[in-house]
């Protein structure tokens, strides 16, 4: 199904995506899940190996998705709105480092 099923917009969906990371452990582990997806994709160019990038999804992923089970207690977004959850994994990070969120 598309993501606009209840969105009308990204930046609609985004104060919902933030609501769901409210955990700060939860956004803490988005972060370092981030920082994993950039060093397999640095990675994989610095080596020329690009079958690494399989391994992309693994760690961002597996990082969010321990911190949304075992500490936000909820099931993610990415299920239900996989592009704007996707893009919201990435505007969080990047107010994260900004300082506009709080890790």
């Amino acid at each position: 199904m598309p993501d606009d099923r209840r969105y009308r917009s990204f930046r609609d969906f985004y104060p919902f995506y933030l609501s769901e990371h409210a955990n700060p452990t939860c956004r803490r582990l988005h972060f370092v899940g981030s920082w994993g997806v950039l060093a397999v994709v640095t990675a994989a160019i610095v080596l020329g190996r690009p079958s690494l990038l399989l391994l992309a999804p693994v760690v961002g992923y597996g990082f969010a998705w321990v911190g949304h089970f075992f500490f936000e207690k909820n099931r993610p977004a990415t299920f239900e709105y996989p592009l704007y959850s996707l893009m919201g994994d990435w505007v969080m990070f990047k107010d994260i480092l900004t300082g506009k969120l709080p890790l």
